[in-house]
């Protein structure tokens, strides 16, 4: 729950740094990665991922400046990073300079219903987090190794000579 703006401020710095872990593991074949033909290509949900700041944050009124979320999403892997970081460091830096901790009791009108700007925060995270798990099952199909989020992936676990957990 987040009851001051450095709760959120703490949790989204480990679950940006996180996103950035993933986003920088990525390829650019790898974009093109789906789970099954009508499903989205990993580069569509990363994408998603990097627009939803602008998308959701945009509808509190805190004003800053991030990629916007009807964007054209870009070729390379690269450049999502990019646009993830920038977008990401203007939210948190925007936060610092305009809100307080009472601003988080603020309802805003999200989707038809009435949030207070804390649970725009805690959904945003969680958006997030649930979109990296789509990412890394792609990520798997493509080839590609998993960073560890929560402690160490599979990967992470053979490489400190440990018996990876199945």
């Amino acid at each position: 729950m987040i009851r001051k703006l450095e709760d959120f401020l703490t949790n989204w710095k480990h679950e940006s740094d996180s996103t950035l872990k993933i986003l920088h593991t990525l390829t650019d074949e790898s974009l093109h990665q789906k789970v099954y033909e009508e499903g989205r290509t990993l580069g569509q949900i990363a994408w998603h991922i990097v627009v939803t700041i602008d998308e959701m944050i945009g509808k509190t009124g805190l004003q800053f400046i991030a990629t916007p979320h009807d964007a054209v999403q870009p070729k390379t892997a690269k450049e999502m990073v990019e646009a993830y970081k920038e977008s990401s460091d203007a939210m948190v830096q925007a936060i610092k300079e305009q809100w307080t901790d009472e601003t988080l009791l603020e309802e805003k009108d999200m989707y038809g219903q009435m949030w207070p700007i804390a649970l725009v925060l805690q959904v945003l995270t969680f958006h997030q987090t649930h979109h990296r798990g789509q990412l890394t099952i792609l990520m798997r199909q493509a080839g590609l190794e998993v960073p560890g989020m929560y402690g160490p992936s599979k990967e992470e676990w053979l490489a400190f000579g440990g018996e990876a957990p199945e």
